[in-house]
């Protein structure tokens, strides 16, 4: 498409957030372009789960049929690349491309979502998404009542042993090291039958990203058919940095109840923003800001 064009709306991320807020633009009569990479986070999960009407469908055919959708309302362009740049203007903002293309928008709203950071463990990055799970509202039912491991330490591997706990009571955390869990911890998942694994490990085994043994340091083995971890992550686009946009403590970028960054005109929405990191939870946050943006287009009008 022809670069250096203005619009009223410039999204970043053309995944389920970027294209739900794109809907609800384009039904609002905006001239809109959406920057996508088509790199989504949950590219490797074969199915995606607890999104009512598309539970069990595929994330690229969820993708691909939302993208068909918004592609009906002519005033949403698409724009295929990486944002790598951005910049304040007096009537609005500069968005370059990693190709050097640049366009320019009234309203921002950033869509990106999250880059997780493996460990360095043989085998985690295949299995991930796949049977290394991040989320049991997401996945755990098709993993019910197996043997499970959650991989974690101290408090946090306390809490995500008792959330996991519903679904399976084959559960063993795994410490990669030392435990350290407190005492009364420790005799609490004793009590519901959780074991506690100390050793350090040395890889995964699976087979086309389906875990079946956690090998310690030293060949011993223990099988499992799903592993829950909490990985680390950065955000996937600089630009908000860029820009200023505060983030939380986490490093999520921080928005207001209306989806709102600490910067005037722009917006965030989907994994970017928050731990609730779900297909339905990412549309559900586009089409608000995608609303959001508009009224705070008309309000300027008048």
């Amino acid at each position: 498409m022809k670069a250096n064009q203005d619009f009223e709306v410039i999204i970043i991320g053309g995944s389920y957030a970027g294209l739900s807020a794109g809907m609800a633009l384009g039904r609002s009569l905006r001239k809109v372009l959406i920057i996508d990479s088509g790199k989504p986070c949950n590219r490797q999960t074969p199915h995606s789960h607890n999104f009512i009407t598309q539970d069990g469908k595929a994330p690229g055919v969820i993708a691909a049929e939302a993208k068909r959708q918004v592609e009906q309302y002519d005033t949403v362009m698409f724009y295929d690349g990486l944002a790598s740049g951005g910049a304040k203007t007096e009537s609005g903002f500069r968005i370059k491309t990693e190709s050097g293309d640049t366009f320019s928008g009234r309203k921002l709203i950033f869509a990106t979502g999250v880059s997780d950071l493996m460990p360095d463990i043989p085998g985690f990055s295949e299995c991930w998404g796949i049977s290394v799970l991040h989320c049991p509202y997401c996945h755990g039912y098709e993993v019910r009542n197996e043997a499970t491991g959650i991989l974690g330490n101290g408090e946090t591997g306390y809490d995500f042993s008792k959330l996991i706990s519903n679904w399976t009571k084959d559960l063993t955390l795994f410490t990669n090291g030392k435990s350290t869990l407190s005492r009364d911890q420790t005799e609490k998942l004793g009590e519901h039958g959780i074991t506690i694994a100390e050793a350090e490990i040395e890889a995964l085994t699976h087979k086309k990203g389906r875990i079946e043994n956690i090998v310690f340091k030293g060949g011993a083995q223990q099988p499992v058919r799903a592993m829950y971890a909490r990985v680390p992550f950065v955000q996937h686009c600089e630009v908000p940095a860029q820009l200023g946009c505060e983030l939380t403590e986490l490093g999520h970028i921080k928005v207001d109840a209306m989806q709102k960054t600490s910067i005037p005109g722009v917006f965030a929405c989907g994994d970017s923003t928050t731990m609730m990191r779900s297909v339905a939870n990412a549309v559900a946050t586009g089409n608000f800001a995608g609303a959001v943006v508009n009224s705070e287009l008309i309000q300027e009008a008048f």
